[in-house]
């Protein structure tokens, strides 16, 4: 394909598409969790979590190729600068003092059910510390970026202009969590990091921004609940 036609393609990535993407990334997770629920809890008890995450590992491994490959090229390392690389880990400390500070707490109180789903979640990353920061800090934020950031909202500024496409990438991202406790502060998480890539161009920075968040929220939450 020469680079026009290319170009061509990525400017008509429209909102549904991106939604076939995401249904794609949720039944690849769907995939992990029944593995690890029907054969790796119950063959492999006491190494469950760790098949558990090399099965995560592939997964994400293969969404990521076939988005690049499909839906359009994500460039992981195009626009990396030290400038970028700076506003990434201011980033990543902004938003564990907004969200993890200031609205998850506020949170909890309106949602008690929501925040005891979430104690619950806590309770199983302490189970596996290790795994668990590897999936939280990396995995997560690798595939998150690339579908949020690198796909979704870089295709659709295109489509429907920066802003929208903004709003609509941290929209979706907020509820690809699933809790009311997180949703909110995944919503403002997505305004941040999408604001981000609109300003470097680097999902790269995205990932480290993202990834940065995620450990110093993890270290945190480890030191808060010690014998949770």
């Amino acid at each position: 394909m020469i680079s026009g036609d290319f170009d061509m393609v990525e400017q008509d990535l429209r909102f549904g598409k991106v939604i076939l993407w995401v249904v794609f990334y949720i039944g690849t997770m769907f995939i992990s969790a029944f593995l690890n629920v029907l054969v790796w809890e119950k063959v492999f008890e006491k190494r469950a979590a760790l098949f558990d995450f090399i099965t995560k590992a592939v997964c994400v491994g293969i969404f990521v190729v076939a988005l690049d490959q499909k839906g359009r090229k994500l460039a992981m390392f195009r626009n990396v600068s030290l400038t970028g690389i700076l506003a990434a880990i201011g980033c990543a400390v902004l938003l564990f003092l907004v969200t993890d500070k200031c609205v998850d707490p506020f949170l909890a109180r309106l949602f008690p059910q929501s925040e005891g789903n979430y104690q619950d979640a806590v309770w199983a990353l302490k189970q596996t510390p290790v795994i668990s920061a590897l999936q939280v800090c990396i995995l997560a934020p690798l595939v998150e970026e690339a579908l949020m950031r690198g796909f979704a909202l870089d295709g659709m500024k295109r489509t429907y202009g920066a802003a929208v496409a903004l709003i609509l990438s941290s929209v979706i991202f907020a509820l690809l969590h699933f809790n009311m406790v997180q949703t909110l502060s995944a919503l403002l998480c997505g305004i941040v990091l999408g604001a981000l890539y609109l300003k470097t161009g680097s999902l790269f920075c995205c990932m480290l921004a993202h990834g940065g968040y995620n450990l110093i929220s993890y270290v945190a939450i480890m030191r808060e609940h010690p014998g949770l």
